[in-house]
C-alpha cells in the first residue's frame, strides 16, 4: 500500500498544483476502499452448509441385520393340545421362516407355570405343525423357561432369527420442534416412513442389489409377438385416437 502511496505522489509532482491537490486527496479514499474489498475476499465462513447431514435417509438408514422374530401363544390350563386360533397363527408366523437358510425354530415351554403342563401337550403340537410346513426337524429345538407366577399361565414362546430390513426406532426429540435457526428439520423426521418401507422389505437383498434375470420363454415370447402381429391397429383405436392416419 506504501508503495502505491509513493508511485501516487510522483505522479502528483509531475502535475499542475490545482489539480495535484484534488489527486492527492482522493488517494485516502481509495486506499480505504482497496483494503476493504481486501479484507472481505481475506475473511472466509468456516462452516459449510452443504456438509451438515439433513437427510432422513442419512439419519434413519435402512440397514440389514439380523433380527430375532418371536411370537408369544397363550395356552389354557385347560387346554388339551394346539387349538384351531393358535394354528392359524402360527401359520401365519412361519410364513416369514426362510426355508433356505433354515435358522433355528425355538419352541420354549414355561416351566412353573398353572398351565404348565397343557403348554408341554400344546408345545409339541406346535412342533409337528412347523415339520409339516416344511420346517426341517433337526432345526426344531424344544426348550424351557421359568415362570414368573406360579399361579399365572404363561405363554410358549416361538422364535427364529431371520435377516430382516431394519432402521432405528423411532420417538428421538432431543431438541425444541421450533428450534429452526439452522433451517433443519427436527430428529425424528421421516423416522417412520424408513420403518414402514423396512416393514415391507420381502426380500432385504433386493436393497443391496438387483437380482438375476430370469430365463426368457421362447415359446410364449413368440406367441405374444403372434397375436401383436395379427391384431394390427384395432378400429377402435383408430376411432378413439385424436391422430388421423
Amino acid at each position: 500500500m506504501s508503495q502505491s502511496v509513493s508511485k501516487a505522489r510522483t505522479i502528483a509532482a509531475t502535475m499542475r498544483p490545482g489539480r495535484s491537490r484534488m489527486f492527492l486527496r482522493a488517494i485516502p479514499v481509495v486506499a480505504v476502499a482497496a483494503a476493504v474489498l481486501l479484507g472481505g475476499c481475506a475473511r472466509r465462513d468456516s462452516i459449510t452448509v452443504g456438509a451438515i447431514p439433513d437427510d432422513y435417509r442419512t439419519n434413519h438408514p435402512i440397514m440389514i441385520a439380523e433380527k430375532n422374530q418371536k411370537i408369544d401363544l397363550p395356552v389354557g390350563a385347560g387346554d388339551r393340545g394346539m387349538t384351531g386360533h393358535q394354528r392359524d397363527t402360527l401359520l401365519g408366523f412361519l410364513d416369514g421362516y426362510d426355508k433356505s437358510a433354515a435358522p433355528a425354530l425355538t419352541i420354549a415351554i414355561p416351566l412353573g407355570s398353572a398351565n404348565e403342563v397343557a403348554a408341554m401337550v400344546a408345545g409339541r403340537d406346535f412342533a409337528r405343525l412347523a415339520a409339516a410346513s416344511g420346517v426341517n426337524r433337526n432345526r426344531i429345538v424344544m426348550t424351557s423357561y421359568q415362570s414368573a407366577s406360579a399361579e399365572a399361565s404363561a405363554p410358549v414362546r416361538v422364535s427364529f432369527v431371520a435377516v430382516k430390513a431394519q432402521t432405528d426406532k423411532c420417538g428421538r426429540w432431543p431438541d425444541d420442534l421450533l428450534e429452526t435457526s439452522e433451517n433443519k428439520h427436527y430428529a425424528d423426521f421421516g423416522c417412520s416412513y424408513q420403518n414402514n418401507l423396512a416393514a415391507q422389505m420381502a426380500n432385504p437383498a433386493d436393497l443391496l442389489g438387483p437380482r438375476k434375470s430370469s430365463d426368457i420363454d421362447p415359446a410364449n415370447r413368440s406367441k405374444v409377438i403372434d397375436v401383436y402381429r395379427a391384431r394390427g391397429i384395432s378400429n377402435e383405436f383408430l376411432g378413439n385416437s385424436e391422430v388421423t392416419y
